[in-house]
């Protein structure tokens, strides 16, 4: 029988998570600028005897041995947004225009707490851990890189971790969900080619901004009118750029916008729709069109197994009852699903919101936080669910 309280092990260290995390908080780095941020974990790694290797360019593996064959890792992310800090606290970013306004300055901070936990009882442990710090998630996704760079092998990682913060559940409580987590994105671009001319004679021209009007509209009719209702999908239009005065027909437009879906056959049939259209519709009215669609991330999954073993696992530190079981998959998209696809995976969702504290605003905002009191119960969690895993392997 188990007989270690992470949660008691991880309120010992609360002050130096929270120091931690608001350091990361004031100093936030995008997408592969994370060198601070690296600096600040390999330093930790280092006084803590754990080796680790650089990886996708400002990302680090870490490798803490225990007694068995398996291995499972964790991962946590540590790029900021392009945003605006409008907080007013002690904490607030330093750096005009950057902000972790999605909670990575906290997924990192309990991944060093859960590391300092497990490497104190590393002679423990039935396996190896791996801690995987990835960079750039907001954008093109460290974690491809980092498959890519083998940080799945030496030693062979047999099931991943993930968390984010979440603003909608309370803290004290998770969200965890079984099947399709997130969904894929694909953000596509097209540009629409006519002949520019005066605006009081349309007849001697071919109009992008009318060609462009048309496809907008008929886009939408993907998801409307030709799959399923009871599968959710996304198809946005996001910008639509052409034209520079009122009376002048433009020789170009360009609409950029984001598909998403939550089936692999889903997301096929939507891209080549997709292009269907737009040609189609171009040719029709005279034009030409150039289309641009990015293969971005897939749709995260959560195995079976693995979300057994978090429920029991998270029921140790929070009870039960403190586990929401969620119905719908989240629209947004995120880089753990490259993992996922790769290894059985868990991905979970660490509530934050105390509106006593008034920590309600939205990630991605510029007011976003989050209640403190999460990150001892993410370090405790994380701790008791690798130590399951390995012990029962």
């Amino acid at each position: 029988m188990n007989n270690i309280d992470f949660y008691k092990k991880a309120i010992e260290i609360k002050s130096q998570l929270v120091n931690c995390r608001r350091d990361f908080h004031m100093n936030p780095e995008l997408g592969y600028e994370e060198i601070r941020t690296s600096q600040i974990i390999k330093k930790f790694l280092k006084h803590n005897n754990i080796e680790y290797i650089d990886m996708a360019k400002t990302g680090i593996c870490a490798l803490i041995k225990g007694n068995g064959k398996r291995t499972i890792a964790i991962r946590a992310d540590m790029d900021a947004l392009p945003l605006k800090d409008n907080k007013k606290c002690d904490y607030a970013s330093n750096i005009l225009g950057k902000m972790h306004a999605c909670g990575h300055d906290a997924h990192t901070t309990i991944l060093m707490g859960t590391t300092l936990l497990l490497n104190n009882i590393k002679d423990k442990l039935n396996g190896n851990v791996k801690l995987l710090f990835e960079p750039a998630e907001e954008t093109t996704g460290g974690a491809k890189v980092m498959i890519e760079e083998n940080a799945l092998e030496n030693p062979y990682v047999d099931a991943i971790i993930g968390l984010h913060v979440d603003e909608n559940i309370k803290c004290g409580k998770i969200g965890i969900k079984k099947g399709v987590v997130n969904a894929a994105s694909n953000p596509f671009t097209v540009t629409i080619k006519g002949i520019g001319g005066h605006g009081a004679h349309p007849d001697t021209t071919i109009d992008p901004v009318f060609i462009a009007s048309s496809i907008v509209v008929n886009l939408q009719s993907i998801i409307s009118r030709e799959l399923p209702p009871t599968d959710p999908a996304v198809l946005t239009i996001g910008t639509i750029n052409g034209g520079t005065a009122q009376n002048i027909i433009p020789e170009e437009v360009i609409i950029s916008g984001i598909i998403r879906t939550m089936k692999s056959n889903h997301r096929e049939y939507v891209i080549r729709r997709l292009k269907e259209i737009v040609i189609g519709i171009t040719e029709s009215l005279r034009g030409k069109c150039d289309i641009n669609i990015e293969e971005s991330y897939p749709c995260l999954y959560n195995d079976d197994k693995m979300i057994d073993i978090l429920s029991n696992s998270a029921s140790k530190i929070i009870g039960k009852d403190n586990i929401i079981e969620l119905e719908k998959p989240s629209m947004g998209v995120e880089s753990f699903a490259y993992f996922s696809l790769k290894r059985p995976s868990v991905f979970y969702y660490l509530g934050v919101r105390n509106e006593e504290k008034g920590i309600v605003n939205p990630a991605h905002g510029s007011l976003f936080d989050i209640d403190e009191d999460s990150l001892p119960i993410g370090v405790a969690i994380q701790s008791q669910l690798v130590y399951d895993f390995l012990k029962d392997s």
